[in-house]
């Protein structure tokens, strides 16, 4: 049967249910639409869960009563020795990560005393949101994390009578930069009426400016086309590197401007490379499944490369989801006794979900059920509402401070390509969101080998192939302990690197950008565990990129130079359609 038609017939009896939707899910779609698909019952469970608990446990209220009178007599004595001594010791200083009061004119008064105000008062409801006795560790985590947004609101550095930055500028510029801010709000209200991308994106045009490396789409499906970048050294690795990117975003992130280009460093470095373009899904995809995206992405792809080179090992690379979905892929080729995978490498991908982060607050049963009627509507998940999801992780940095820089201060920060690459966000479908959330978040099938690719599952224990890891410091969608876990699982040893950044920057990271640093050690796998904490304690300090050590781990598990493989017939140019669809 044409593979086609059995992905239409697959579609068409598993979408049958869903075609009219329920009650229940006509509801939640239009509170979704309030709520930017965050469930308000997960959200109320989880309070009532620590409400309950707080009020039966008299010692954690007798504590707080007590923690709470020490906080006040702390802060009224603060604020005596301050009218005496504006330069003296302060009660509590910010988490090293909040940049909110770093600058220098949060050291006068009042505006240190309000600074501190905050600050005590963020950490007294730190106290009374954790440890409470019997409370359920998802609960207390999504209660703090709500609590702690909340009072972010109201941090002194978002207001102009109270951030001191505010009022020195609007002093020296005779509110100036409030006119100009009041223009850039008017703008951004326009742009997200429209569905526009944010100011100066339009400057970063997909194939003029970012994803410029020559090459040629050489091969397309219904959901991905295969590009295949030109060579650039008169001799090549015989064993081509096939990347595989997230397909929640665009795959340019990894081909964005010359100078930060990861696939045009590894095409001057002498490698045969091909990257996954995924196709921006729309309704009609609405029940493409997880299943359908390893076997018409990277499966589909993986066997156009080698009938292309006429290779039969290839060097298989997956970044964030992309690199979930190609240890899936190679943890089937093990279980198939296909031996044709040479290495892998995951950047800033996870396999084992049990500690994947804040964003695992957003997920639990009653959020993942409210979430799938939210997306039964439309037949897709939308990219402002996954967009909205990041940007709370980071709500001081991406939200508030950004909002004081440009309605406050009047100052437009200035656009650059990964931001550009950033606001290029694209929708998941219905069927694969769904099963991606069930089966790897909340039930960490893959690691527990229940996992089925066709009708048998997989293990990650089954692969042998050298394993290349990258995780990034203050990664808050893939944290590096969890990226970590594949030590664990797999049975091939696997160089992890740490590196410097967050899940974006800390992946673009080309030589010689400044303050970059990275950490690398191997670890054998018959060697015994070395825990994360341990690990960090004694792999081996770099400054710069961690992309010549990979270069260098590629090189070694690769063969002989010999001359470029052919190009396939070319459908188009790249970057390619799928791309540039919206």
């Amino acid at each position: 049967m044409d593979q086609r038609l059995a992905i239409n017939e697959d579609r068409t009896e598993s979408a049958s249910p869903s075609r009219a939707p329920s009650f229940d899910q006509t509801l939640d779609a239009l509170s979704g639409k309030m709520t930017d698909g965050l469930s308000p019952t997960a959200l109320a469970l989880a309070y009532i869960d620590w409400a309950l608990h707080l009020m039966k446990s008299a010692d954690k209220r007798s504590e707080l009563l007590q923690d709470a009178s020490t906080t006040y007599w702390r802060f009224l004595d603060y604020c005596l020795q301050a009218s005496v001594d504006p330069d003296c010791d302060t009660c509590i200083e910010p988490d090293r990560q909040d940049k909110r009061f770093s600058d220098d004119q949060w050291r006068a008064q009042p505006y240190r005393t309000y600074a501190q105000a905050f600050l005590m008062t963020q950490d007294w409801w730190r106290r009374t949101t954790t440890g409470v006795p019997g409370l359920m560790k998802h609960h207390e985590d999504v209660v703090s994390f709500a609590v702690r947004q909340t009072l972010d609101v109201f941090s002194p550095a978002n207001f102009p009578l109270t951030n001191p930055r505010i009022i020195q500028k609007t002093i020296n510029e005779g509110g100036q930069n409030l006119l100009r801010g009041l223009i850039h709000w008017r703008d951004d209200m326009q742009r997200a009426i429209d569905g526009a991308p944010p100011a100066g994106a339009e400057n970063f045009v997909v194939g003029r400016d970012v994803a410029t490396t020559p090459g040629k789409v050489v091969f397309r499906n219904e959901l991905i086309e295969l590009i295949q970048y030109d060579a650039q050294t008169e001799r090549t690795y015989p064993e081509p590197i096939l990347i595989t990117p997230a397909w929640i975003m665009k795959y340019y992130i990894l081909d964005l401007s010359p100078e930060n280009s990861l696939v045009r460093y590894l095409v001057k470095n002498g490698f045969t490379v091909f990257m996954i373009s995924w196709k921006n899904p729309t309704a009609a995809d609405r029940d493409l499944s997880l299943e359908d995206y390893r076997r018409l992405g990277v499966e589909a792809a993986r066997k156009e490369v080698a009938s292309i080179t006429g290779k039969k090992k290839i060097h298989l690379v997956g970044y964030c989801l992309g690199g979930t979905l190609a240890a899936i892929e190679a943890a089937a080729m093990a279980r198939d006794g296909d031996d044709s995978l040479q290495s892998l490498t995951m950047l800033a991908a996870q396999t084992d979900f049990a500690e994947a982060g804040e964003l695992t607050l957003f997920i639990d049963e009653s959020q993942v059920t409210f979430l799938e009627n939210v997306m039964a509507e439309k037949g897709y998940l939308d990219s402002r509402q996954m967009a909205g999801a990041f940007q709370l992780l980071r709500s001081s940095d991406l939200i508030w401070s950004a909002m004081v820089k440009n309605y406050w201060l009047g100052d437009r920060p200035p656009m650059f390509d990964l931001m550009a690459w950033n606001a290029d966000a694209t929708r998941m479908p219905y069927k694969m969101h769904s099963e991606y959330l069930r089966k790897l978040f909340l039930n960490n099938d893959f690691v527990q080998d229940r996992y089925c690719v066709g009708d048998r599952p997989v293990s990650l224990r089954d692969v042998r192939a050298s394993i290349f890891a990258v995780g990034t410091e203050t990664d808050h969608v893939a944290p590096w302990r969890s990226v970590y876990k594949i030590q664990a699982g797999a049975s091939a040893d696997v160089t992890f690197v740490l590196s410097s950044g967050g899940h974006n920057a800390g992946v673009v990271n080309p030589p010689g950008a400044k303050k970059r640093r990275h950490q690398i050690a191997t670890h054998d796998d018959l060697a015994a565990y070395v825990d994360p904490d341990a690990w960090k304690d004694e792999a081996i300090h770099h400054e710069g990129s961690w992309w010549p050590c990979w270069l260098d781990w590629l090189t070694k598990r690769s063969s002989a130079m010999e001359p470029p493989a052919p190009t396939s017939s070319s459908l188009a140019n790249a970057p390619g359609r799928y791309v540039l669809e919206r």
